[in-house]
């Protein structure tokens, strides 16, 4: 039987800091088999580790997180920095976790990663259900790279994140930190592992077909016409509103999303950065997205109040509790950070409505760049702007 505890701290000291989190987080855990630890990019993150390493020699995998984690608790951040782990404690699971630095071939490090950490479980099958946090680019080349190896395995997880998106996050995996690459764990249980991926947007009459892509994620066109002038168009506003950082926090309620081949699942693609080519004209005007887009497609523009994004928490997680046949023992809650700068001083709404759904059962919330995910019967998918809400069962 399955079980989970949650330990964290906003101590100043680093290594204190993480020998008590690890420390409540272990209490009267007999079986640990995983920890997943987030941090505030203020702190020592090595430090942290050599603190949790004083106390359990566990596999540990997780990031940065960005400006706070929530647990029942409450909202867990500070000036000072702060740690959060969740432990899972099975007799019966087995866990492999392994991690890569970025390198020049990504997909070829994914499937290193794979087969390394199919090894680290003492085994030589695919995984139940897996775990993947990357560096907030180059994350669909990681998966392919994964699946490479183990097929289409069910996922969750997320991307590193800073506070303020200039590239000061990190990737936790056992003994290392680093800034860019990738880490998973392999989970194998026969316990139910569910997860429920959305953006939770309502979708406009706005939609275009793609017609430009430079490097896989500068979105050139929308139906021939500048990306950013035709997004501008679509939100009602002018393009040198949407410059720079500013189109990040103005997309945050209109961001763009594309629909699976099935269309059972609208992904979010978050306008990030908007691109003054310096023509003094918008007609070349570009948008950096947070993930990958190709020409052909149809993209749509989407929108949600910020009502609608908090109450999205409680009904996410409610969406999958209700998608185990078993009692919940855990939950992992990937919380995009731009939803959470859109949510601003409201975030302990949010704290609300996920301890009312949560109904006793541990959790731990992180803020992230990037979402990773599935929906029924589409493929394993990174988007951004997302909830990836997952429950562990208990049998």
């Amino acid at each position: 039987m399955l079980k989970s505890k949650v330990g964290y701290s906003k101590e100043a000291n680093s290594f204190n800091a993480g020998v008590e989190t690890a420390t409540k987080a272990l209490e009267k855990i007999q079986n640990p088999k995983i920890g997943f630890l987030y941090t505030s990019e203020k702190s020592d993150i090595k430090e942290i580790l050599k603190g949790t390493k004083t106390v359990t020699n566990i596999p540990i995998i997780g990031s940065t997180s960005s400006g706070a984690i929530i647990t029942s608790d409450g909202v867990i951040t500070s000036e000072d920095g702060f740690a959060g782990m969740m432990v899972l404690d099975d007799e019966d699971m087995k866990v492999g976790v392994a991690c890569h630095e970025a390198g020049k071939d990504p997909r070829a490090i994914g499937r290193k990663v794979a087969i390394e950490a199919v090894e680290n479980a003492d085994t030589t099958r695919a995984p139940a259900y897996f775990y993947m946090v990357a560096s907030p680019k180059e994350e669909e080349e990681y998966l392919m790279g994964i699946q490479d190896i183990i097929g289409r395995v069910p996922m969750f997880g997320g991307s590193a994140a800073d506070d303020n998106v200039e590239g000061n996050w990190k990737i936790i995996c056992n003994d290392k930190v680093f800034t860019d690459g990738v880490a998973v764990a392999f989970f194998y249980t026969d316990n139910e592992i569910v997860t429920s991926y959305t953006g939770a947007y309502r979708e406009t009459n706005n939609i275009g077909i793609i017609t430009e892509v430079k490097d896989n994620r500068t979105l050139v066109s929308i139906d021939g016409i500048s990306a950013l002038k035709k997004y501008s168009q679509w939100i009602n506003t002018k393009p040198d509103k949407l410059l720079g950082k500013d189109l990040l926090m103005a997309s945050v309620t209109k961001p763009l999303g594309i629909k699976d081949p099935l269309g059972n699942l609208t992904v979010v693609r978050h306008p990030m950065f908007g691109n003054d080519m310096g023509t003094r004209t918008t007609s070349d005007d570009t948008i950096t997205l947070g993930n990958k887009v190709v020409p052909r497609t149809a993209i749509i523009q989407l929108e949600s109040t910020v009502d609608e994004l908090i109450n999205s928490t409680g009904n996410t997680l409610k969406d999958v509790r209700k998608q185990l046949y078993t009692e919940p023992a855990a939950y992992i809650l990937v919380h995009c950070a731009g939803r959470k700068f859109g949510i601003g001083d409201r975030l302990e709404e949010v704290h609300k409505q996920l301890v009312k759904e949560a109904k006793g059962v541990p959790f731990i919330t992180m803020f992230t760049f990037g979402e990773y995910g599935y929906d029924e019967h589409s493929a394993n998918i990174c988007g951004g702007l997302m909830l990836s809400f997952t429950a562990f069962g208990k049998n």
